[in-house]
């Protein structure tokens, strides 16, 4: 797995990296072995989750899922079948208590939206899509 920073600027340090790259770590690692309670911990109450997509006749589609949902399908068990090796964080801006982030998996594509919460580093954003040759299309 590599950290990579786009925007590295003096205010952002290797602890605030190390903390969004923790959350992350949490929100992927959670979804891959049905962990319900550390998908909790990587995400903000008011998460607004979309998927963007195309069913099978082409349709583009949007879906939006709740922090909630993502906490239950975790702890379901739902990503443990797409669970990979492959995590590449890349850390785009960082400042004033907010970060985006990119993520690229085996499986998923996910372009994150965090912020500096009193409990820590916590998703707030997610658009995600499968990577190429995977999903409902492939």
């Amino acid at each position: 797995m590599t950290t990579r920073t786009a925007n590295d600027t003096d205010h952002t340090t290797a602890g605030v990296h190390a903390a969004l790259e923790a959350c992350v770590r949490d929100y992927y690692e959670s979804w891959y072995t049905g962990d319900g309670e550390r998908m909790a911990r990587a995400l903000h109450p008011a998460l607004a989750k979309r998927s963007f997509g195309q069913d099978r006749p082409g349709t583009p589609t949007v879906e939006d899922i709740t922090a909630q949902q993502m906490i239950d399908a975790a702890a379901a068990g739902r990503g443990r079948s797409a669970a990979g090796t492959k995590l590449d964080i890349q850390v785009a801006e960082v400042g004033g208590g907010i970060a985006s982030v990119n993520v690229f998996a085996d499986h998923y594509v996910d372009l994150l939206h965090m912020i500096d919460t009193p409990d820590g580093w916590r998703i707030i954003n997610a658009l995600w899509r499968y990577t190429d040759g995977h999903g409902p299309r492939a």
